[in-house]
């Protein structure tokens, strides 16, 4: 991959000459009051006695190939703004030249500091030759008003155009509160100097949009969000207007994106992507994504045709994680909250690909077959998703192409991922959920409670309030438990034999309390999985905890099963 990273500030980014442009069709600025005060107070810091002090402003993706010019990929509302600083304190300049306080070298500094950070003026016709170039939204205001100095219309401006007005405004606003006692060039002047060598970046340049993405996806795994979506929007949208589309239809397509989005959110784009394409083609990574898009999304009827089909797909996509949603009918909720309880979300492209083409019965059949094979493989066997994800991007592919039509189909398909009895059984008879965890207690009071109902008929609520999880080798022994060593007590206490269920009131009565007490009290249970440890053991043990195990382990077969798979 061709790119290169280096530390730059502020005062190295804007000289020599380079030119900076943020692609036509990548997103509005959009920061706010909350942002430009986190920015100007981190530039206060900057001047407290600590004259070593400098701020990172975090990583700058550029793309170029000739190292003059560079479309901004990351980075564009902190470049923006602090323009838009260094405008405040031009005009500032200005005001001062304008009251005749001394004016020649107040102009000189206004010319030095303007070449140096923002551009020039153009003598004959004063239109601005910038350092820094907007989007379509953007430039025109920030051009012809702003980086002239000139007052801005207040009216007929798009919302983002008053958002940089406003920019503008607020920093010009503080600059006067900052300097309202030494208001003088010389000042001003030595200001812009100081953020310039003191705010500084990591730039990372690359020489193609595919470069940019890959570095996107890779920082992004390493924790530093950045927006893939900006990149992806710009490539599409540039197909489109290479083809001659006009404004109207730009506009319609504009209007497209910012639906999609309001229904996803700009952060989950590339996520939804990817599963919207693997349910429809052959299975790709996060780092291979748009490289498939760019082999495959060539022209202007293939983006208006993608755009479409991802609107269709994103309020399935959005519903996913939210049994609530109006989407589901009553029957399919149960099955959304426990897909989300299990954090599985390979799946999701299965899940686009039978909603759009799966009868509602079939669908509903199939979230049930989701829950019972995400119990068995990922929540019991905890086992490697890289093969499970091929095989529900494989279904999903058949379902998409129409060689797949009815559930049964689809089960047979998921056979490779559904665990079998015997193993399944060794895997529940061996496993351990430390409840201090919420997820993990949540997924212990939901297979007490489905035992429970496969015993006794009783159907309880497992995020019910009236009942807690029982550790009966509690959490912290006490008198009665001598014969239980540290070291069994570590291997045995989050084994699913050693809980059950107990009213919130009996539980907190027993606390600590010694076998004999607790056995006492679960005889009286009204939970059958209680009052049958009672009725079964004489005392408490390793040993007693892992014959219970197995047993459960022997009803959980029975409960997380599909018939046609076994």
């Amino acid at each position: 991959m061709n790119f290169n990273t280096a530390n730059r500030t502020y005062r190295q980014l804007m000289g020599n000459g380079l030119i900076y442009s943020v692609p036509r069709f990548q997103r509005d600025y959009s920061w706010k009051d909350s942002e430009w005060d986190d920015l100007w107070q981190d530039i206060e810091a900057l001047f407290e006695t600590d004259n070593g002090r400098e701020h990172y402003m975090g990583y700058l993706v550029l793309q170029s190939g000739d190292n003059k010019n560079f479309d901004v990929i990351d980075g564009q509302q902190r470049l923006t703004t602090l323009s838009l600083i260094i405008l405040a304190i031009l005009k500032s300049l200005k005001t001062l030249i304008e009251q005749k306080i001394d004016p020649e070298k107040n102009q000189q500094r206004l010319e030095q500091l303007r070449a140096s950070f923002i551009g020039y003026l153009d003598p004959v016709t004063l239109i601005a030759k910038s350092k820094l170039n907007l989007n379509r939204n953007n430039d025109n205001l920030y051009q012809r008003y702003l980086v002239a100095l000139e007052p801005a219309p207040r009216r007929n401006l798009k919302a983002t155009e008053h958002l940089m007005r406003k920019a503008f405004e607020w920093f010009l606003d503080k600059v006067k509160q900052r300097f309202e006692h030494n208001m003088r060039g010389e000042t001003l002047a030595q200001f812009v100097e100081t953020i310039s060598d003191k705010l500084f970046f990591t730039v990372i340049t690359v020489n193609d949009e595919l470069n940019a993405y890959t570095v996107f996806e890779t920082l992004n795994a390493r924790g530093v969000k950045l927006s893939s979506t900006d990149l992806l929007k710009n490539y599409l949208f540039s197909i489109v207007d290479r083809a001659g589309a006009d404004e109207h239809e730009m506009k319609r397509l504009d209007e497209f994106w910012e639906e999609l989005i309001g229904v996803i959110g700009s952060g989950s784009l590339p996520d939804f992507l990817r599963a919207y394409w693997n349910s429809k083609n052959k299975f790709v990574r996060h780092s291979a994504l748009f490289k498939h898009i760019k082999a495959h999304i060539a022209t202007r009827e293939q983006v208006f045709q993608l755009v479409r089909d991802l609107q269709r797909n994103a309020e399935v996509y959005a519903a996913l994680p939210n049994a609530e949603d109006d989407l589901w009918k009553p029957e399919q909720r149960p099955y959304i909250k426990l897909l989300r309880m299990f954090h599985v979300r390979q799946l999701y492209p299965l899940l686009l690909a039978a909603y759009e083409h799966l009868s509602e019965g079939d669908f509903t059949s199939l979230l049930h077959a989701c829950c019972v094979i995400s119990f068995r493989y990922n929540v019991i066997g905890n086992l490697a998703t890289n093969d499970q994800e091929r095989v529900y991007n494989q279904v999903a592919m058949k379902i998409s192409g129409g060689q797949i039509r009815r559930i049964q189909e689809v089960l047979m398909a998921l056979k490779p991922i559904y665990v079998s009895d015997d193993k399944f059984r060794n895997d529940f008879a061996a496993k351990e959920l430390r409840t201090t965890q919420t997820r993990n207690k949540r997924i212990v009071r939901y297979v007490l409670t489905e035992i429970e109902r496969h015993i006794s008929r009783n159907d309880y609520d497992f995020e019910s309030d009236t009942f807690d999880i029982e550790h009966i080798m509690p959490e912290k022994p006490e008198n009665g438990w001598e014969h239980i060593s540290d070291q069994d007590h570590e291997a045995f206490l989050y084994r699913l034999g050693n809980m059950t269920l107990l009213s919130k009131t009996v539980n907190r009565e027993l606390g600590n309390a010694p076998f004999e007490a607790k056995r006492a009290a679960y005889e009286k249970s009204n939970f059958l999985i209680t009052s049958s440890i009672a009725a079964h053991n004489q005392q408490w043990n390793p040993e007693r905890i892992a014959e219970r195990q197995r047993w459960m382990a022997k009803q959980a077969t029975a409960i997380w099963r599909i018939s046609q798979l076994d």
